[in-house]
């Protein structure tokens, strides 16, 4: 028996389990764990999204009862100036301030995401290239759950404002004041009361009060989820996220400070992923000490509830191995701690990375600049987080003179023919051989030398 076996025999049910990286059947377990199963949902929220489709204004009226407890006829569909204003007096003193300094951070970083325009010669007479439009029409989805989420409200609106998105609205269950007041200080205009299924069905479809939009952002539970999942043939959806989740690699460092990341990572939802690897069993376990008496400290037992049945630290055979590790695991967040940072080149997957002990994913949730509206459940290995590029179309153009199409006309004919595209072949030699066109000089010499 290994000489750490006695305790790893001893404590299965310890608040963030340690398991070696040689356990394959508990590292499947993790990945098996991690995996969002949205088709109970989905059974649930089709019927939804019919009846909205169907019923319209009268659908959504009877959903928002139902499931918020909220009288749409009596409140309205939209937030209201005067409860905006009111607003003002329930968030704490210094909140319109930190929003500002947030909003600032964000918006600097959106402006480098955007794609540029370009255009560029690819042969004589033919030039290429790209323009980019903006949506016209976003919503903007902020849950309602047990936070209230001013944060999201920047993190969603700010790329689409930065991208030129005429119309960006906000949608919110019972939107808490903190809520309401970030988005006026971003200047918007339309908040809506819709949350859930329906919300996700009422943006996508339209009804009588609410618009259709070209794209739904933002997180949710998973029937929000299953909803944008299933109306993404209706109209844009940013990605379909899962629980929220934290992979914090580390070889050395401050014991407590890898245990509160991953403890705030934790509250999010008891459901929440937070792993920690490393090479150093000595570090585990003070991390799992540490991690148990945060939880107790600050009274958080959906924390806990969370680091016992999704958390974990794995104990890896050296750093090469936990960058393995995170490639397969794709986190939606990734800390490399203390001499883990050099692993950056290693890594393909992760939804956004944090550098260094004094980079908290907390910052990157609120205010460093980055976006915290991220991929779950391994889809960070087919692309990274909300960002203003999600807001835009690139759209691609093209110039061709005569000298230019008289150049590629033999490819172009030949692979139409090839395809059996006759018509495709002929709008092209229908150029040169048109009476009313003016034939390339080539072709000229050549009918004059056949007279």
């Amino acid at each position: 028996m290994e000489p750490d076996a006695w305790y790893l025999a001893l404590t299965p049910t310890l608040m963030l389990d340690i398991i070696r990286s040689s356990d394959t059947k508990g590292i499947s377990r993790l990945l098996g764990a991690r995996s969002t199963t949205l088709t109970e949902a989905e059974g649930v929220v089709r019927p939804i999204l019919e009846d909205v489709r169907r019923r319209g204004d009268r659908a959504l009226i009877r959903y928002a009862k139902k499931f918020d407890r909220l009288d749409l006829r009596k409140s309205g569909f939209t937030v209201s100036r005067e409860e905006i204003r009111g607003a003002y007096r329930d968030v704490p003193h210094g909140f319109r301030a930190a929003v500002r300094e947030a909003a600032a951070n964000i918006r600097m970083a959106a402006r480098r995401q955007l794609p540029r325009p370009w255009t560029c010669i690819t042969r004589a007479g033919v030039s290429v290239g790209q323009i980019i439009r903006p949506l016209e029409r976003v919503a903007c989805y902020v849950p309602g759950g047990r936070f209230p989420l001013p944060s999201t409200v920047l993190m969603s609106v700010i790329p689409a404002q930065v991208a030129g998105v005429r119309d960006v609205i906000v949608t919110s269950p019972r939107p808490a004041p903190a809520v309401l007041v970030a988005a006026d200080l971003l200047g918007v205009r339309n908040i809506y009361r819709l949350g859930g299924a329906q919300a996700i069905a009422g943006f996508a479809f339209g009804t009588e009060s609410v618009p259709r939009v070209d794209k739904i952002v933002g997180p949710g539970n998973r029937y929000v989820a299953a909803a944008k999942k299933l109306v993404a043939g209706e109209c844009g959806i940013d990605f379909i996220a899962g629980p929220s989740e934290l992979v914090l690699v580390g070889g050395r460092g401050n014991a407590e400070w890898i245990a509160a990341d991953l403890v705030a990572q934790a509250e999010h939802d008891p459901v929440a992923v937070a792993i920690f690897i490393t090479p150093s069993l000595p570090l585990a376990l003070r991390v799992q000490a540490a991690a148990r008496g945060i939880v107790e400290r600050l009274d958080l037992p959906l924390a806990g509830q969370a680091l016992s049945s999704q958390g974990a630290i794995i104990v890896t055979r050296n750093m090469a191995e936990a960058g393995e590790l995170v490639n397969r695991l794709a986190p939606e967040h990734l800390t490399l701690f203390e001499g883990a940072t050099t692993l950056l080149r290693r890594i393909q997957s992760a939804g956004s990375i944090f550098l260094g002990a004094y980079s908290p994913v907390a910052a990157g949730d609120y205010a460093s600049g980055t976006n915290h509206i991220l991929p779950t459940s391994g889809a960070a290995r087919l692309r990274g987080g909300l960002s203003a590029a999600d807001f835009v179309k690139s759209i691609s153009v093209q110039r061709l003179d005569r000298r230019g199409l008289a150049g590629l006309a033999k490819t172009l004919v030949t692979l139409a023919g090839t395809e059996g595209l006759k018509a495709h072949a002929y709008s092209v030699k229908t150029r040169f051989h048109s009476r009313s066109s003016i034939e390339p000089e080539s072709a000229r010499q050549e009918r004059t030398a056949k007279r």
